[in-house]
């Protein structure tokens, strides 16, 4: 059922970046160029989420897979997300941007690590968007680093495991500490999810959007928040249960 409120936002919108490869082959370009156009909707999303005070913005910029494309390719997107970091760090942190980056790390390469823990460090105490840049990382991953961690626990005594609960659990997980995702848009034209926030998405309302990604711009976004807002988010209950207009976003 689909219900239209206006000036609705999601608290937390998960962003899956789709589409820079094939705009640069319609184009006659090399795929790198691709992901360096991608770099201009970022911005946008992260001018308009801070603009409508959504407290939380994730991108899927390099998923645990994404290491199985070519090597050229990888190399080239390192040095992009290097380069990337070093640019708009001074700007994030103007705007009171927090940047926090999820997965694996231990697979990037150290001057990476040290640029990551440079961004962390300078916005860990901005109190405006929380922006996740999620490189490196997997949903199955996620859910598996955090079972390993509490499994250990349990083993050293210092939690029993009939105490793991859902929030208990949530804690140990890459976005502990933050609403789960509300709103998951994804471009490109795929419908999947592939392997991106797999707990924390559990009740996302999702968006698929055919623009490729260095295509997505604010109209796009926002018919994507229209979307959102014409959702009647039951979490179980049934319609008649749910106050007219309710949503799990914010007004804002």
């Amino acid at each position: 059922m689909t219900r239209a409120v206006p000036n609705i936002v999601p608290r937390h919108v998960a962003i899956t970046m789709d589409g820079n490869g094939r705009w640069a082959a319609a184009r006659g370009l090399a795929r790198s160029a691709g992901h360096k156009a991608g770099l201009d909707p970022v911005r946008m999303c992260i001018q308009e989420c801070t603009r409508r005070e959504v407290t939380a913005l994730t991108l899927f910029a390099f998923s645990s897979e994404n290491w199985r494309r070519p090597v050229e390719e990888v190399a080239s997107l390192m040095g992009l997300f290097v380069e990337a970091l070093d640019r708009e760090i001074a700007e994030l942190h103007a705007n009171r941007v927090r940047v926090r980056f999820i997965g694996d790390r231990r697979t990037l390469s150290v001057r990476l690590q040290a640029r990551i823990a440079a961004a962390e460090e300078r916005t860990g105490g901005n109190d405006g968007l929380r922006l996740q840049i999620a490189m490196s990382y997997g949903g199955r991953w996620d859910i598996l680093q955090a079972a390993q961690k509490l499994a250990k626990e349990c083993a050293s005594g210092a939690l029993r495991p009939e105490a793991i609960d859902e929030q208990r659990f949530a804690a140990s997980l890459q976005l502990a500490g933050l609403p789960d995702a509300e709103l998951l848009i994804r471009t490109g034209g795929e419908q999947r999810i592939s392997n991106f926030l797999l707990w924390n998405a559990a009740y996302a309302e999702l968006y698929f959007s055919d623009r490729l990604w260095p295509d997505f711009d604010v109209a796009e976004l926002e018919a994507a928040f229209a979307f959102f807002g014409s959702r009647q988010r039951r979490f179980g209950r049934t319609s008649e249960q749910v106050e007219p207009g309710a949503s799990g976003g914010r007004t804002p």
